[in-house]
């Protein structure tokens, strides 16, 4: 489904990670795969998912510093002068906003990383990237039902999802032209390290696999295979899009039998 096509997955830090089952499906069904790390601290670790997957490319790039980004295109561009798409796995916030009441924990300087970290980055990418992306490349980035719903603890993270998501929507139509697809994933509360953060997470889980229709929590291969999808040309009539991938707990009030 994907043998041919190079793809760039940005956010891999841990083998719980989305990012990390997103990246075992891209490789499953062909792809040719590149990483980036964000410091030296994780440096060793991409390098160890890097030869799990058959990559040689790994490369640094902070995606809070532009010049970060092009040295990072730079050098892929030596390898790779033209690729696919790449994979938006990257969100942050500071571990203070995440916890309490919204309106007393939010300040300006939270709010302000979250949405550059978390929904510029996305754009920024791409526009470093543009002149190197193929004709039916895809672009696909996460977020989560925070960005719909006041979710309890996630806070200024649900304002940044929202931001992201139309984003997304905007990237589409800027970059439809030029035959790239730009789609999000909402996924299902999964316990990353990302996700870990957030108190009362487990709550949040147990809550969401009463009241799922499949009765289950999705996993980081539910999410993998669906980016999969997205990035094969079996989706070229999909963009802008924001899939749920959450087992059905988005239409969900209640479920009583």
């Amino acid at each position: 489904m994907l043998t041919g096509k190079r793809i760039l997955v940005t956010g891999i830090a841990s083998n719980r990670s989305i990012a990390y089952g997103i990246t075992k499906a891209l490789y499953r069904y062909g792809a040719e795969l590149a990483f980036t790390y964000q410091n030296d601290k994780l440096k060793s670790r991409v390098e160890k998912f890097a030869v799990d997957f058959n990559s040689s490319i790994v490369l640094q790039c902070d995606v809070a510093k532009d010049d970060s980004i092009k040295a990072m295109f730079d050098y892929l561009a030596k390898v790779w002068q033209k690729f696919d798409g790449f994979i938006h796995a990257i969100a942050y916030a500071p571990s203070n906003q995440l916890n309490g009441d919204y309106i007393s924990t939010i300040t300006r300087e939270g709010f302000a990383i979250s949405h550059d970290i978390s929904s510029y980055s996305f754009v920024a990418l791409t526009k470093a990237s543009r002149h190197m992306l193929n004709p039916n490349s895809a672009l696909v980035t996460l977020t989560y039902l925070g960005a719909e719903r006041a979710i309890p603890n996630y806070n200024v993270m649900g304002l940044a999802k929202a931001s992201l998501e139309a984003n997304t929507r905007y990237m589409a139509n800027a970059i439809g032209p030029q035959g790239v697809r730009v789609n999000a994933i909402s996924a299902g509360p999964i316990r990353t390290l990302a996700a870990s953060s957030i108190s009362n997470f487990k709550k949040m889980q147990n809550y969401c696999e009463s009241v799922t229709p499949i009765r289950r929590l999705v996993t980081i291969d539910d999410i993998g295979n669906t980016a999969a999808f997205l990035c094969s040309d079996l989706s070229a009539g999909i963009t802008g899009e924001v899939i749920h991938v959450d087992g059905g707990f988005n239409i969900a009030v209640m479920n009583i039998i």
